[in-house]
């Protein structure tokens, strides 16, 4: 059974992290949010804090060779908190050094700058980081969804469908083998 991490704080947009959640397990695959806090973390939709959601594994509990695949969630809190988090930040890097599939959505590829993973890449993103993703070193793409071997990323609540069905292409491909200078 593929085992995937979803990497998220309080302030997650909730609909980009439930959304694939519940695609990844109609799939059969397991799913486990990893946090920095032990407990529940809450989400954000429109413009209110939303429900809760229990968190599986804390960063000190785990290890990227212990999943097939890595998903960051986006909202406009969540994002900002995980990307000055070392723990967070190794986390991220340990997916892309083994090749395994990383999907990020809106907000969520902030945590790949700070990272440092997104130079040469293709992506997309929420709009308001285009800028900031392209200063990284990033080809920013304006589409619902944009696959780089096995790093796949969408925009926004509305490409949800799209990142979804090509997430779990992603993770039912596997690792890829394409090295990255």
């Amino acid at each position: 059974m593929k085992k995937i991490a979803v990497l998220a704080t309080n302030g997650f947009e909730e609909s980009e992290l439930k959304s694939p959640k519940e695609a990844m397990e109609k799939e059969g695959f397991q799913v486990e949010i990893v946090s920095s806090q032990k407990g529940e973390i809450k989400g954000w939709s429109d413009g209110n804090w939303s429900n809760s959601y229990s968190v599986d594994k804390t960063l000190m509990e785990v290890n990227a060779k212990d999943y097939d695949a890595l998903v960051l969630p986006g909202g406009v809190i969540n994002p900002d908190q995980l990307r000055v988090n070392e723990d967070a930040l190794l986390f991220v890097r340990d997916f892309f050094s083994m090749k395994k599939p990383v999907a990020a959505i809106c907000h969520g590829p902030q945590i790949l700058i700070s990272a440092g993973v997104v130079k040469g890449r293709k992506l997309t993103s929420y709009k308001s980081i285009k800028d900031d993703l392209i200063n990284a070193g990033a080809n920013w793409i304006d589409k619902e969804v944009v696959v780089d071997e096995g790093f796949v990323t969408s925009r926004n609540p509305k490409d949800l469908p799209a990142f979804n069905k090509k997430l779990i292409e992603e993770i039912r491909e596997g690792k890829h083998s394409a090295q990255h200078a």
